[in-house]
């Protein structure tokens, strides 16, 4: 018997499964990787957004602690002008008894003292007290409560402090009373508009 050429030896044997092409290995590998990836962003986020809450609740306490002690620089500066005004208070006649010169002398010193500190502690916290004499009136800084002929003091210019004003940086805490001068008074004699009057005898 003649072999057949074409014989296949595999013929009514079934086929072999063909073998998995590369290709996909590769996918699988990326995907897996990609995964991996995906997971560490993931963990990354999540704390990301713990630390991001931390930070926003400590900077929430330290607001609620800044409101609340941001006075206690100033406070402690009080209580220094406050023990200096006791002292002076001590230093006068239990009452109903008559205080003798030197007492009263030492009480005012005292007193002085008390106020110069208080000056003291006010502008080292940014608070300047503002005495406007001879100043050309201000109505940002100023509050005029009357207004007068001034010896010496132009027309416009505050002639008197009524009461001392403060400010802290820029901003007015209390705007100083003044009065205002409406320039030179008028000479014996004259009314304000220079009409002279005769002495009535």
């Amino acid at each position: 018997m003649t072999p057949n050429e074409n014989y296949d030896p595999n013929d009514g044997q079934p086929a072999a499964e063909p073998e998995a092409p590369p290709v996909a290995d590769e996918a699988e590998g990326r995907v897996a990787a990609l995964e991996g990836q995906l997971s560490d962003l993931n963990d990354r986020v999540l704390r990301l957004a713990a630390e991001l809450e931390n930070t926003r609740r400590r900077a929430e306490r330290e607001k609620q602690d800044a409101s609340r002690y941001a006075i206690a620089s100033f406070a402690r500066d009080l209580v220094a002008v406050a023990d200096i005004f006791d002292r002076a208070l001590q230093s006068l006649p239990p009452e109903g008894a008559e205080a003798s010169p030197e007492t009263l002398s030492s009480f005012a010193a005292g007193v002085r003292m008390t106020e110069r500190s208080l000056v003291s502690a006010l502008e080292r916290h940014g608070v300047r007290k503002i005495d406007p004499k001879g100043e050309k009136f201000d109505p940002n800084l100023h509050q005029a409560v009357a207004q007068a002929p001034a010896r010496g003091v132009p027309a416009g210019h505050v002639a008197e402090t009524a009461q001392t004003g403060f400010v802290i940086g820029d901003r007015v805490l209390r705007a100083a009373m003044v009065i205002v001068s409406t320039g030179e008074p008028a000479p014996a004699g004259e009314t304000p508009d220079g009409v002279h009057v005769d002495k009535v005898v």
